[in-house]
């Protein structure tokens, strides 16, 4: 078989419309939200369980280590250059092609995976060393963290077996069963924290036990709608396929170029186990509310573009590949905007209304509140990654996010002792790494942008300065608008929880409202993203 399938019954090339691409990305964005939302519902049960203590610093640094290699295997570098090759076999060569292909791929990654997790549960105190240094001298949390290790690393086989499923049914524009796969996660950690934790030492291996359970039936739930579509693997290890082939010749350098924000944020953790306890936790409540927005809209716009614009690389359409990253840069900017500056906002308000009580301290969500001010001020740069690299990705040039991703890193290292290092005598060293990541994000992001250009691939529209303008002055509105509140509503320590979120959903619905009645006062419309300008 030669490198490309072969050409006996080509599908029809029908590349997706912003039409169909704005209902696939409120579809897939809807899906996610509920996802998210539980998730936050399951963050404020670990806040009430376990509060800021050693406990969930040890846990959340255990959830961190296979989900950073989830990043990387199924979300990240395996994703970004298996919708690619995936798409160019569907193309030319039709369903059974891409079942040839499949089958490969389960059989080579599932065994990849396997290795790694078989590594992880014999290696588990070297991997806690590595991302955790810092606990290293507390025998008893380290001990704690080891065990967590051990039981949560099978997820990362689970979880990037049901990414690679996942992967096949967005190519086929399934979007919304992927979407949906990670509300299981929350919905088994609820259940296990809240019904099980009694049986165990100590509530964190509740926890643990909960995302391996997850993991699995998250991995199952994917099956049936695999079969449905006639493309359920039958996994098969053979190295010398040509799809297999391009796929890891691809995948090498992706694993940098998809992951950088991911890096970044870790080696956050990786220094703050060094910062006393709490900062872990800090981040770790900081990061989940930043978290939101990126995983609602910025993931779900990559995720609906990817396959559109890796059939446009196909059939040689810039204009449209352009039109589609020009359409979904303008998604971004309508989102991250008035989301980074709510979040900035209305931090103390958010973190007071949905963690103060059970083993949450005020002094913790006063440290939450610096670093979620900090991470904050990134989420755009977050989120135009997410849609600039399918960029180049779905182009198969994955040497130019490499490039751009080890300069970020290393700008983010440049920074850390700068900032970070004067920030430590404050007790705010857990700040200066919040923003240092922000910071190289936007580095990242830059350059991405750059190269686009660069590639003639991306022209903006021309439209671009009157898009601003509209933006800047619809977000000023909002901004304004929540000030106000802030202004006449303090002390929300001091409130009972249920007048703190009616107080928040009324400030948030405020703040809404004056945005999208000044988007409309200043001549911004829906049809204006289901039609490129």
């Amino acid at each position: 078989m030669s490198d490309s399938p072969e050409n006996n019954t080509p599908a029809p090339v029908t590349p997706a419309k912003p039409k169909s691409l704005l209902r696939s990305s409120l579809l897939t964005g809807s899906m996610t939200m509920a996802s998210r939302v539980l998730g936050l519902v399951r963050d404020i049960v670990l806040a009430s369980v376990l509060g800021a203590g050693g406990a969930m610093d040890a846990f959340a640094i255990a959830q961190k280590i296979p989900n950073f290699f989830r990043r990387l295997f199924a979300e990240g570098a395996f994703s970004q250059a298996f919708i690619p090759v995936l798409t160019e076999y569907k193309e030319k060569g039709g369903r059974d092609a891409v079942k040839e292909l499949a089958d490969r791929v389960a059989g080579c990654l599932g065994s990849i995976l396997l290795l790694f997790t078989l590594l992880g549960l014999v290696g588990a105190a070297g991997f806690a060393y590595v991302f955790a240094p810092g606990y290293a001298d507390e025998p008893e949390k380290f001990s704690l963290l080891v065990d967590l290790v051990r039981i949560t690393f099978p997820y990362l086989m689970l979880i990037s077996l049901t990414g690679f499923a996942g992967a096949i049914l967005n190519s086929y524009d399934r979007f919304a069963i992927p979407a949906v796969t990670p509300v299981f996660l929350n919905v088994f950690m609820i259940a296990g924290v809240l019904l099980f934790a009694d049986f165990f030492p100590n509530p964190a291996y509740a926890l643990a036990w909960s995302v391996v359970v997850a993991g699995v039936f998250s991995l199952l739930f994917q099956l049936p709608f695999l079969q449905q579509i006639h493309l359920l693997p039958t996994p098969k290890l053979d190295w010398s396929h040509p799809g297999v082939k391009r796929i890891l010749v691809l995948m090498a350098p992706a694993l940098f170029g998809v992951s950088v924000s991911q890096v970044n944020m870790l080696l956050d953790s990786v220094i703050a186990t060094k910062l006393g306890d709490g900062a872990v936790s800090w981040l770790f409540y900081s990061d989940r509310l930043v978290e939101l927005p990126l995983g609602v809209f910025g993931v779900a716009i990559a995720t609906v573009i990817m396959p559109g614009l890796s059939r446009l690389s196909t059939t040689q359409s810039t204009q449209k590949f352009s039109d589609m990253l020009d359409w979904a840069i303008r998604f971004v900017v309508l989102i991250a905007l008035p989301a980074t500056l709510a979040l900035i906002i209305l931090a103390e308000p958010i973190l007071f209304t949905l963690f103060f009580h059970g083993e949450m301290k005020y002094e913790d969500i006063i440290m939450s509140t610096y670093s979620l001010k900090a991470y904050a001020l990134g989420l755009f740069a977050f989120m135009l990654i997410k849609v600039l690299v399918p960029g180049f990705f779905a182009r198969q040039d994955m040497k130019t996010p490499v490039r751009t991703g080890i300069i970020a890193i290393f700008a983010n290292i440049l920074m850390k002792p700068i900032v970070v290092i004067p920030l430590a005598a404050w007790h705010l060293g857990h700040v200066g790494l919040a923003f240092t990541t922000a910071m190289a994000a936007y580095v990242n992001a830059y350059l991405l942008y750059r190269g686009l250009r660069k590639a003639e691939v991306y022209k903006p529209a021309n439209s671009w300065p009157k898009i601003w303008l509209r933006y800047g002055a619809a977000n000023l509105a909002m901004a304004g608008v929540l000030s106000v509140f802030l202004y006449f509503w303090g002390g929300w320590n001091e409130w009972h929880v249920v007048e703190r979120v009616i107080r928040l959903t009324i400030v948030c619905v405020a703040g809404l409202m004056a945005y999208l009645l000044a988007l409309f006062a200043v001549g911004v419309r829906l049809r204006d993203f289901r039609a490129h300008h």
